[in-house]
């Protein structure tokens, strides 16, 4: 192999003082880029470079150039959607990982990165109280988790009745009865336009004032027509972090013949801290579980977990076979036959070093810890005259009206305005949505630098758009 013509060494350490500076600065910059989408790409738009530049020099112009286009949101005053920091240590796993360049497809490309799946997988599983005999696929996120958990589901389901998708596709195939919550995550919706069964086609069913399932309304979907079916559940619903009913609608699926599916993308991880567990209480019952590493557990982007309890779907779901990929032995985990790449990212190494780094008590202290700020917030913000928290606050998720005691539009007018003053001011970062209607704030307390201080130094910072704009 040729020798580069630099110093590699170098190279590293002059790009790992640039990223812990970055880090360093977390706390004292705006928490919000100081660049536009339209601002970006006026400072980056040049002609197709004709000659290279040295490997230093390019380091150097990513660095300034892109600064200005970088969000906080690794930082402790992060509170938009609801996206983990990258813990330092996941990411110096992650740099390992690309330095690495280890294709994580199967045995023999990488033993390390299967067998560290394998483990990884097993502590998972451990982590969230979910069958020991489950097999999980390390993916993206929860968007492909649930792609890929739906394809199980949709292959078992119709495998039932004489079926065989994989085969034969869909044509002609019997109709499957999709029954979902209305509050349902769209990520969701995206994995079912996917596999065929549609976003509209789709049986859904009325739900509380939190965003969960009616158990009513669950019972007279599944018992309506016959024929294969498979009903989405919810664990954190992205607004309120409320959970739908597992222990009554569960049960009830499985009688009437039913593949259970939970989105947890964050929610599953309330699992893991004996203080939040009751909030899931029942989800271990069901037949799949996607959820998010880049979340609770605060690895790098991108990690995903598909999580399914019969082994047999997923992989009749998954599996690409050809004459040049290596066999396993028999009961052997191998990597691609839980995932639909064969080339990609070795993403067990980042989950195995942030649960090593973390233990199952770090974990657990850490889900709490936010959740305890979440209502800490929440009671800080509903005592000032005018804001209004219209969720109960169960996990992580404060969902903040403003002007509540306003007519409609002009609330969602203050509303608007508030996030946006806040947004400019750049203490911290908050980001819209649309809860029953109603204009919200939605805080999403998840980032593992996140402490007292900085909770503090938001409800401030609201506090002070609020009375501005109120004024």
């Amino acid at each position: 192999m040729p020798k580069p013509p630099f110093d590699q060494a170098e190279l590293f350490a002059d790009a790992a003082r640039r990223a812990a500076s970055f880090r360093e600065t977390l706390p004292n910059r705006l928490q919000r880029p100081l660049a536009d989408y339209a601002g970006m790409l006026r400072r980056l738009a040049a002609p197709t470079p004709e000659t290279g530049l040295p490997a230093d020099e390019v380091i150097a112009v990513l660095d300034a150039q892109m600064q200005p286009g970088l969000h906080a949101m690794a930082g402790g005053r992060f509170f938009g959607w609801v996206i983990g920091a990258s813990h330092p240590v996941g990411v110096a796993a992650d740099w390992l990982t690309s330095a690495w360049g280890q294709n994580a497809g199967n045995h023999q490309a990488s033993p390390a990165a299967a067998a560290v799946e394998t483990v990884a997988a097993g502590w998972l599983l451990d982590l969230l109280g979910l069958p020991r005999e489950a097999s999980v696929g390390f993916v993206t996120g929860a968007t492909v988790a649930n792609f890929v958990c739906l394809a199980a589901a949709r292959s078992e389901v119709l495998r039932r009745v004489g079926w065989d998708v994989e085969a034969d596709g869909l044509f002609g195939a019997p109709p499957i009865k999709v029954v979902i919550g209305d509050d349902a995550h769209t990520t969701v919706f995206s994995a079912l336009q996917l596999l065929g069964l549609g976003h509209d086609r789709v049986v859904r069913v009325a739900t509380d004032p939190q965003g969960r399932i009616e158990a009513e309304a669950f019972a007279v979907a599944l018992k309506a027509g016959e024929g294969p079916a498979i009903a989405v559940l919810q664990a954190g619903q992205i607004n309120t972090g409320a959970s739908d009913p597992f222990r009554r609608l569960i049960p009830f699926a499985h009688r009437h013949g039913a593949w259970v599916h939970v989105d947890g993308a964050f929610g599953l991880w309330a699992r893991a801290s004996t203080q939040t567990a009751q909030q899931v209480d029942g989800v271990d019952e069901a037949d799949s579980w996607a959820t998010d590493g880049h979340k609770w557990l605060q690895t790098p982007y991108d990690c995903g977990y598909a999580i399914i309890r019969h082994g047999k779907a997923h992989r009749r779901a998954m599996t690409a076979a050809a004459s040049y990929l290596p066999e396993v032995a028999d009961g052997e985990r191998d990597p691609s036959h839980f995932v639909p790449e064969l080339s990609r990212r070795a993403r067990g190494f980042a989950s195995w070093a942030m649960i090593r780094h973390l233990g199952r008590s770090g974990i657990a202290a850490m889900v709490a810890r936010h959740c305890a700020l979440a209502r800490r917030m929440a009671e800080r913000l509903q005592a000032e005259p005018g804001i209004a928290i219209v969720n109960q606050v169960c996990l992580n998720q404060v969902a903040v009206r403003f002007g509540s005691d306003l007519p409609m539009a002009e609330g969602d007018a203050l509303t608007q305005a508030v996030i946006a003053r806040l947004q400019a001011d750049g203490t911290c970062f908050a980001g819209g949505a649309k809860w029953r209607g109603l204009a919200i704030m939605r805080l999403s307390v998840i980032s593992c630098a996140t402490d007292d201080e900085d909770a503090d130094a938001a409800v401030a910072a609201i506090l002070c758009a609020w009375r501005a704009c109120r004024g």
